[in-house]
């Protein structure tokens, strides 16, 4: 099942079959392949370095070396095959407002047209919002009509088609979805009412900052509960 999860050092192996597959001067975006001047994993203990470095690039609270932005990485998976490699800039400099944007994925060369590519705008966007993103630029080759129709289908809004140091570049913005709440869960002391609030909130209830809860939102909260463990079983 595919999924795109946080980089691992357990997915050595598949990280250097995927990197075998491209060409030596591919452009393989998320992969972050400047972390690796060697090329391909390396030795096992100099590819977990590199993991952990890759998950600290999302952390807002450390800072960045000059001409960096936070950015959050993303492998896209299939169980323990690594099937390519995405990333979430928090921030855009000159070149990623010019012709980067906030997005960039890549996808191996054995694992395309299996709708891997059309996954990852869309779980990115889910992220933007726990960025702090409020609008998300992306961009594509003018060439490329594939990831054009992936960006509009995720409701992309073309701003231009421009020149830039990196081709010509359709450009679109994007506001992603506001992040949902996740539905509150039965603790040892009873439902944290501050969290079912946000829940119902969310849901379209008018909830009060203080007293009793509507009955309506906890009817609603208990058939969500039932039905989330239907669908876990």
């Amino acid at each position: 099942m595919l999924a795109l999860i946080t980089p691992t050092a357990r997915l050595y192996a598949s990280w250097g079959e995927a990197y075998d597959e491209w060409p030596a001067d591919a452009q393989q975006d998320g992969a972050v392949l400047r972390l690796a001047p060697e090329g391909g994993p390396g030795r096992p203990d100099a590819f977990a370095a590199r993991v952990e470095r890759l998950r600290g690039q999302g952390d807002a609270t450390a800072p960045v070396a000059p001409g960096r932005v936070h950015v959050t990485h993303l492998w896209i998976v299939d169980g323990d095959t690594c099937l390519g490699a995405a990333e979430l800039r928090h921030s855009l400099d000159d070149f990623l407002l010019d012709a980067g944007g906030h997005i960039g994925y890549s996808v191996r060369p054995s694992a395309r047209r299996r709708g891997v590519a059309s996954r990852a705008p869309g779980e990115l966007l889910r992220r933007a919002s726990d960025a702090g993103v409020d609008r998300v630029l992306v961009t594509c080759d003018e060439d490329d009509p594939g990831s054009a129709r992936t960006i509009e289908r995720n409701g992309g809004v073309l701003e231009d088609v421009r020149t830039t140091a990196s081709g010509t570049k359709r450009r679109y913005w994007i506001t992603p979805p506001p992040v949902t709440p996740a539905l509150p869960v039965m603790g040892p002391g009873g439902i944290a009412s501050n969290e079912l609030r946000r829940w119902g909130r969310a849901q379209g209830f008018a909830v009060p900052d203080r007293g009793r809860l509507p009955s309506e939102l906890l009817r609603a909260w208990e058939r969500a509960t039932e039905e989330a463990g239907e669908r876990a079983e």
